[in-house]
């Protein structure tokens, strides 16, 4: 359904950025943002609490209400607003506005450590600024592409951590720390990926080679998923090079076989392909 009249004229400004006001939008926006998520880590500071409290609550009512606005319009204009609410960014803009609301139901001094707990969702709000990063998005895409070999990777990872996670849990025993197999895997995680917290460490020769080889076998598949992900990148910036940008309206963002430009109609066939913005 097309739109028209004041939710098209709301709809270019607010999802749109191609224009001026469109433009402007997504700077205050963004500024808020930050501002808002600023405040939420001044507002943990225990000192900065008890002397700026009123300020803060006052604050973050302003915030609130702004991104309440926010939401409702973007409802409002949306060209699909089933599509908008139950969106990746629909859901991310209904938690940065939850939380305050949720804090005014749970009012009992019982509840109080739970409205804590629900102040730090608004840290939520800094994932809005994603859909302003063009960058962000070329990630996103490149980590979808990768999902499946990234699934397999970490799946033959999980079933060696059960392996060594067993074996260790045979060879070592309750006696030194492995009281189960599942406590097992957690130590082979972490020896795995190199962290080695040393809460839990082999007391037999037996062990401490089996650890060892755990470690060295943490080394060589570390890099593995950094290697698919930086394949995919390849890829799709290999992909955007070969963009076409529209003569006419000066749109980038088209297929490097397409024909005719998205967004005006207009003839592409004679223009070669161009970066995109």
């Amino acid at each position: 359904m097309a739109l028209t009249g004041t939710r098209k004229l709301l709809n270019e400004v607010i999802f749109g950025t191609d224009t001026p006001a469109g433009k402007n939008f997504d700077v205050i926006l963004i500024w808020t943002i930050l501002l808002s998520v600023a405040l939420v880590m001044l507002a943990s500071i225990e000192s900065w609490s008890v002397r700026h409290g009123e300020l803060f609550i006052t604050l973050e009512w302003i915030f609130t209400a702004l991104f309440t606005v926010e939401y409702l319009t973007r409802i409002y204009c949306a060209t699909d607003r089933k599509a908008y609410i139950f969106s990746f960014y629909g859901i991310v803009d209904l938690l940065a506005i939850l939380p305050s609301y949720l804090a005014l139901i749970f009012t009992g001094a019982t509840y109080l450590m739970v409205i804590r707990l629900l102040r730090v969702l608004r840290v939520f709000r800094v994932l809005k600024l994603v859909r302003y990063l063009s960058d962000a998005n070329l990630l996103m895409r490149s980590l979808w592409q990768a999902r499946r070999k990234i699934l397999v990777f970490y799946a033959s990872v999980l079933v060696l951590c059960i392996i060594f996670g067993s074996i260790m849990f045979l060879v070592e025993g309750p006696k030194h720390g492995f009281t189960s197999i599942p406590t097992s895997i957690y130590w082979t995680i972490v020896t795995i990926t190199t962290v080695g917290f040393g809460d839990i460490t082999p007391h037999t020769v037996l062990g401490q080679t089996i650890a060892s080889m755990t470690m060295l076998i943490g080394y060589s598949i570390i890099a593995v998923p950094t290697g698919i992900v930086t394949a995919e990148l390849a890829h799709e910036l290999g992909k955007e090079k070969t963009l076409a940008r529209c003569a006419n309206c000066g749109r980038a963002g088209h297929d490097a076989d397409s024909e005719f430009c998205k967004h005006c109609g207009y003839r592409l066939e004679d223009f070669e392909p161009t970066s995109a913005d």
